[in-house]
């Protein structure tokens, strides 16, 4: 397991794109909707194989539009990469560990589930397969 991405809820990806670039010479690998999730993402490459995932909401009522509303814009979650998706949420289910996606989804990542954070001391964890 490695850390694929920290995705940061912004509520302008435009502007937060600017900032990352004008800071630290960061610019998107790939920017895209992503409406299962209902978020605009833009990908961006550190060098180092951990990515900086920038997710806007597209919808008012979305996850991330609420949690926009309730804390303001920083760190969403964090996503690990796993080699077995399936494998990995049927061991986190025996173990007790409480699911938001019992099944893999896709996500811009690649295969995604999540984690709810009350499993894990407040942190929303997404698990990542690459395809």
């Amino acid at each position: 397991m490695k850390v694929d991405h920290i995705a940061i809820a912004v509520s302008n990806l435009d502007e937060a794109l600017g900032l990352y670039d004008r800071l630290f010479d960061l610019r998107p690998e790939k920017v895209e909707t992503v409406p299962q999730q209902r978020v605009k993402a833009a990908i961006l490459p550190t060098g180092e194989g951990t990515q900086i995932e920038l997710i806007q909401p597209t919808d008012s009522d979305s996850g991330v539009a609420k949690f926009l509303e309730r804390r303001g814009e920083g760190i969403h979650h964090i996503a690990i990469e796993v080699e077995d998706i399936g494998k990995e949420l049927k061991t986190l289910a025996s173990k007790g560990v409480e699911l938001i996606d019992k099944e893999p989804r896709l996500g811009l990542a690649g295969k995604v589930a999540f984690v709810h954070p009350k499993s894990t001391r407040g942190v929303l964890i997404e698990l990542v397969q690459k395809i």
